[in-house]
C-alpha cells in the first residue's frame, strides 16, 4: 500500500494513496480515507472541543476509525483520552504508526469489531463515522455512550426516501422523497437515535444536525434516566404529505391517526415516520461552537454553523422553487420570501439546507398567497 504524510488540523497523519491511473474512488484502496469530509472532522475537533471543554478526563472512541485521522486530531487537537478501533489489519497498523507520527501518549490502537468495542466498555463520547449506513453499529453505541453521541450517516438514499425499502429497513421508520428530502434524512436518523437511547433508559438532546452534500451529521448530548427518556420521546411524531398541493402536516406520538386526504385539496397524503419532530440545534452551544472555529480558523464550517443556528426549529422546510413551480410562475428569491413572511406577520428563516430553502410556520397555501402577491406587485 503506497502512503503519504499529510497535515490536517495541527495533526500529522500517514494516509493512503489512491492510484492516479484508476477510476474507482478513494473506498477502493486498502484504508479507506476521505480528503473531502476534512470539514466534518473539522466540526467534530470544534464541537467536541466545546462539549468537552469542562473535562478534560472525559474518554473518546472513534469506533470505525480506518486510517484513524479522526480519532489522532480529537487526541492531539482536543487532548482527551481517545480509543481508535478498526478490524482491518491494514487500519490497525496504520494507526499504530500515526500514533508513533504524533507521539501521542493518550491513544489506544484497537483492532476488534466495532460492536464488540462499544458492549464491552463505556465511553463519554463515542463516533460513528462508517462508509454508508450506522445503523448496524447504532445499538452499541447507545448502549456505550455515557454524553455525548456524535454520527455520520452517508446513506442519504435510504435516508431520504429515494430507497425506500432499505430506508425502512436500516432504520425502522417511513422515509418519503420530497422536497426537503436533506431534512427528512436528518429527522429520520435522529428519530432512530432517540428510539435506540430509549432502549436504554437514555435521553438525547440535539446541539447540532445538519445534513451537508453527501451525508447526515448528529451531534446530540446523552442523559441517562427513565423519565428523562420517556420526556425524550414525546418528540417522535408522524408527517403525511400531498405531493398534489405541497401541503404537509405532523403529530406528535408513536401512535397517532394522520388523515388519509389532503385537507387543502382532498388528494391522498404520503406517510413518513416515526421520526424526530423536536428541534434540531442548541443556539447556546451553536454560538459556543462558532467561536471555537473561529478560534481555529475553522472557515469552512463557520457559515454553516450560523446558518443552522439562524434556522427557525419548524420541521420541514420549503423549497422557494417547487413553490413558484407549483403556481407556474418564475422562481422568486428565497431572502425576499423570508421577508415578505415576516412582513406578514409569520415567522420566516432561511435554512442551511440549500439556498433555495426557507422555514416558515405558515401553511402552504399561506405561502402560495405570498408568493402570488409578490409575483403581482
Amino acid at each position: 500500500m503506497l502512503t503519504k504524510i499529510i497535515t490536517e488540523g495541527t495533526t500529522k497523519v500517514e494516509v493512503p494513496v489512491p492510484d492516479e491511473n484508476s477510476n474507482f474512488p478513494p473506498s477502493s484502496v486498502q484504508v479507506f480515507y476521505n480528503p473531502a469530509m476534512r470539514a466534518n472532522r473539522d466540526m467534530a475537533v470544534a464541537a467536541i472541543a466545546c462539549f468537552s471543554r469542562d473535562n478534560p478526563d472525559y474518554t473518546y472512541l472513534d469506533a470505525l476509525c480506518a486510517s484513524g485521522i479522526r480519532g489522532l486530531r480529537i487526541a492531539g487537537e482536543v487532548g482527551l483520552n481517545t480509543t481508535m478501533s478498526d478490524w482491518e489489519e491494514a487500519s490497525y497498523g496504520l494507526i499504530k504508526r500515526n500514533i508513533e507520527l504524533n507521539n501521542l501518549s493518550n491513544c489506544t490502537a484497537m483492532k476488534r469489531n466495532a460492536n464488540v468495542v462499544m458492549l464491552d466498555s463505556s465511553f463519554d463520547i463515542i463516533d460513528l463515522d462508517p462508509f454508508g449506513t450506522p445503523a448496524p453499529f447504532l445499538d452499541a453505541a447507545c448502549f456505550s455512550t455515557k454524553r455525548l453521541l456524535c454520527i455520520t450517516a452517508t446513506d442519504t438514499a435510504p435516508l431520504c426516501g429515494a430507497h425506500k425499502k432499505a430506508g425502512i429497513r436500516n432504520y425502522s421508520a417511513v422515509p418519503l422523497k420530497t422536497e426537503y428530502y436533506p431534512e427528512m434524512g436528518v429527522r429520520i436518523l435522529m428519530g432512530a437515535a432517540a428510539r435506540t437511547l430509549a432502549k436504554y433508559d437514555k435521553a438525547m438532546a440535539p446541539l447540532l444536525s445538519y445534513a451537508s452534500a453527501h451525508y447526515v451529521r448528529l451531534f446530540v448530548s446523552v442523559k441517562k434516566g427513565i423519565k428523562e427518556a420517556d420526556e425524550c420521546l414525546k418528540n417522535m411524531g408522524f408527517l403525511s404529505h400531498c405531493f398534489n398541493c405541497g401541503d404537509r402536516n405532523w403529530k406528535l406520538g408513536l401512535a397517532v391517526h394522520m388523515e388519509e386526504k389532503c385537507p387543502v385539496c382532498s388528494h391522498k397524503t404520503s406517510l413518513a415516520g416515526p421520526l424526530w419532530l423536536g428541534g434540531l440545534h442548541d443556539r447556546e452551544f451553536c454560538q459556543k461552537l462558532l467561536d471555537e472555529a473561529q478560534k481555529r480558523e475553522f472557515k469552512d464550517v463557520r457559515k454553516l454553523i450560523t446558518s443552522c443556528s439562524d434556522e427557525l426549529d419548524i420541521p420541514m422546510h420549503y423549497d422557494i422553487h417547487k413553490v413558484c413551480k407549483l403556481l407556474g410562475i418564475t422562481a422568486m428569491s428565497t431572502i425576499d420570501l423570508v421577508t415578505a413572511l415576516k412582513e406578514k406577520g409569520f415567522q420566516a428563516s432561511r435554512t442551511h439546507f440549500s439556498g433555495i430553502s426557507f422555514k416558515t410556520d405558515a401553511g402552504m397555501e399561506e405561502i402560495k398567497k405570498v408568493v402570488m402577491e409578490m409575483a403581482g406587485s
